[in-house]
C-alpha cells in the first residue's frame, strides 16, 4: 500500500513521515472488516423492513396464488391454474386493455404537461417562479383520495358546479374515462415537473447564451437545446407514469360509489383483484392477478426502455 492509497488514513501517512512502519496485513484487513461491518449496520434497518414488509409478503402472495381452494380438498395446489384462468379470463383482460389506452392516451398529456410546466418556469426569472412551482406541486402534495373525492363533487350531477355549468355528465361511461384522466394528469404532473425542472437546472447557461448569440429564440432553445439534453429525465418520469397508470386503483375505486354502472368491479385489473379477494374471498385467484398485471407493469416499462435506449443515459 502507498501513501496515495484512498484506505491509507492519516495516521498511517504520519507513521511514515517520521518513519514509522506502515500497518500490517492482518491489521488493514481487521480496518476493512470493521468498515464493512459498520455499512452493514447502517443498511440493516432498511433491510429488515424491506425483507418484512415487501419480499416475506411478495413471497406468501406467491405461493397462495399457486394453490386453490375447494370445499371437499381445502387448499389443493394448483401449479398454474390460477394464471391460466386469468389468461382466459374477459373481464381481467377487459380491464387490462382499458388501463393500456388509458395509459397510451393520458401519458403523453401528463408529460407534455409537466414539461411545458417546467420550460416556463426555467425560462422565468422573476419572484414569481417560486410560488409557480409551489402551486404546481401542491396537487401532488394532497393525497390522491382527498383529490378524488374533491373532484368527485366537481363532477357530480346533483350538486357539482362543472356539470351545472356545462351540462355535461362527467360520471356516464362516455366521459368516465377522460375524467380520470385529468384527475390523474393535475395529480401527478407538479411530480414530473419538479424532476423535470431539477434537470433543467442542472444544464450549463454557457449554452443558452451561445444559442442566443446565434439567432436563437426563447422557443428554439426550449425545443432544440433544453428538450433533447433532459432526454433522460424525461424518460424517467415516462416510465413512473406507466408504470402507475398500470396500478391504477384509487381514483376510480373512489368515484365507484358515484355511478357503479360507469366503473364496474373490473374496471381496472387492481379493483378486479381487490373485488375478487375481499367481496368473493378468491384470495388465490386474486393474488395471481396481481402477479400477472405485475408482469405486464415490468414488460410494458422495459418495452419503452428498449425502444429509447437510444435516446437517454438510462440503459
Amino acid at each position: 500500500m502507498t501513501i496515495d492509497d484512498p484506505l491509507t488514513t492519516a495516521a498511517e501517512r504520519s507513521a511514515v513521515r517520521v518513519g514509522g512502519s506502515m500497518p500490517s496485513g492482518a491489521g488493514r484487513r481487521h480496518r476493512l472488516d470493521r468498515q464493512a461491518v459498520t455499512g452493514w449496520l447502517f443498511v440493516a434497518p432498511f433491510t429488515v423492513l424491506l425483507v418484512a414488509f415487501l419480499l416475506l409478503p411478495l413471497g406468501y402472495a406467491f405461493k397462495i396464488s399457486l394453490y386453490r381452494s375447494t370445499l371437499v380438498e381445502g387448499e389443493v395446489f394448483a401449479y398454474l391454474g390460477n394464471y391460466r384462468q386469468a389468461f382466459a379470463d374477459p373481464e381481467f383482460r377487459a380491464g387490462v386493455w382499458r388501463v393500456l389506452i388509458f395509459g397510451a392516451l393520458q401519458t403523453p398529456v401528463m408529460i407534455g404537461v409537466a414539461l411545458l410546466g417546467a420550460l416556463l418556469v426555467d425560462g422565468v426569472t422573476s419572484r414569481f417562479a417560486r410560488l409557480f412551482r409551489l402551486a404546481a406541486f401542491v396537487p401532488y402534495a394532497v393525497p390522491a383520495v382527498i383529490g378524488t373525492l374533491m373532484w368527485g363533487f366537481l363532477y357530480s350531477p346533483n350538486t357539482g358546479p362543472l356539470s351545472s355549468l356545462t351540462n355535461i355528465n362527467f360520471l356516464t361511461g362516455n366521459t368516465i374515462l377522460a375524467s380520470l384522466g385529468n384527475i390523474v394528469t393535475w395529480q401527478w404532473a407538479g411530480y414530473n415537473m419538479i424532476v423535470l425542472y431539477a434537470a433543467l437546472q442542472g444544464l450549463p447557461r454557457e449554452i443558452y447564451e451561445q444559442a442566443k448569440v446565434d439567432g436563437a429564440g426563447p422557443v428554439q432553445i426550449a425545443l432544440r437545446i433544453k428538450t433533447p439534453m433532459v432526454s433522460a429525465a424525461i424518460v424517467l418520469v415516462t416510465v413512473f407514469t406507466i408504470v402507475g397508470t398500470l396500478q391504477f386503483f384509487a381514483e376510480p375505486f373512489m368515484l365507484q360509489p358515484l355511478n357503479p354502472g360507469a366503473i364496474t368491479n373490473d374496471y381496472t385489473p387492481n379493483i378486479y383483484a381487490y373485488h375478487q379477494a375481499f367481496s368473493y374471498q378468491q384470495y388465490n385467484y386474486s393474488a395471481a392477478i396481481s402477479f400477472l398485471l405485475g408482469a405486464v407493469v415490468f414488460v410494458g416499462s422495459y418495452i419503452f426502455l428498449f425502444v429509447n435506449r437510444r435516446r437517454s443515459a438510462l440503459r
